[in-house]
């Protein structure tokens, strides 16, 4: 029955405004995917729809005229991350994507917050309190196979806080290296599970479970598990 009622809806939207039928679509396939396989399933079909029709940032292009506004050459700028040059200049031509964990250590020698690295800028100078899914900002890498999503809400260049939609697939991690950054970050587990390492402590959360630290203490996020992960975390001030 709800196939039926979809193909007729959509049927009717080709005639009259053909984007909003594939818009249709994708919604229908996400909320099909929540009532046959749950929640996660859901998340991910949707998140595959919203990627299907978004265009997403050139890190490796942007980057690099990053990096030439400030003067900087590409060994200076790996001296300054803690990376080598060559891998600099892989991720400029996008034949690597980079890890959470390293785009970050990259943006701090600039100096810059991934939040504004990924921001766009709003359409209308009016204040805005309330999201669609598809206005969320996604700010982590998204050129590998498999690569975690961190949904931001709203332009936190704006605001004193952070909210991020985040969802680890099976082996995403935010990077080998662990990351620090000023304020404090917490979040609670939706679904799945995640290792969490902050500083020495070391802790695999479940649904329903949280987590509250000083961001200045090294940390990491990596879902060791068979099942997609997803968090929705704060941080203040938006300094990630």
């Amino acid at each position: 029955m709800f196939n039926i009622l979809i193909r007729r809806l959509i049927n009717l939207s080709i005639i009259f405004d053909p984007d909003c039928a594939v818009t249709m679509v994708c919604k229908a396939r996400a909320f099909e995917g929540i009532l046959q396989k749950g929640p996660a399933a859901g998340h991910k079909a949707l998140r595959a729809a919203h990627t299907s029709r978004e265009t997403h940032l050139d890190i490796g292009k942007k980057l690099q005229a990053l990096r030439k506004a400030h003067g900087l050459s590409q060994r200076e700028l790996a001296a300054r991350a803690g990376l080598t040059n060559g891998t600099i200049s892989l991720i400029e031509q996008n034949k690597t994507s980079p890890s959470i964990a390293s785009l970050k250590s990259l943006l701090d020698a600039i100096p810059m917050s991934v939040a504004e690295f990924f921001a766009t800028l709003e359409d209308t100078d009016e204040e805005k309190f309330f999201y669609t899914t598809e206005e969320f900002t996604e700010v982590a890498p998204q050129n590998e196979h498999g690569a975690l999503s961190f949904r931001q809400l709203g332009n936190a260049m704006k605001h004193t806080l952070q909210v991020l939609d985040e969802l680890y697939p099976p082996s995403a991690d935010t990077g080998p290296a662990l990351m620090t950054h000023q304020g404090e970050e917490a979040g609670i587990v939706v679904f799945g599970e995640i290792e969490i390492t902050v500083n020495d402590q070391v802790r695999v959360l479940g649904p329903g479970e949280g987590y509250l630290f000083d961001s200045t203490l090294p940390h990491r996020f990596r879902n060791i598990s068979s099942k997609d992960c997803r968090v929705i975390s704060a941080c203040t001030p938006p300094t990630f």
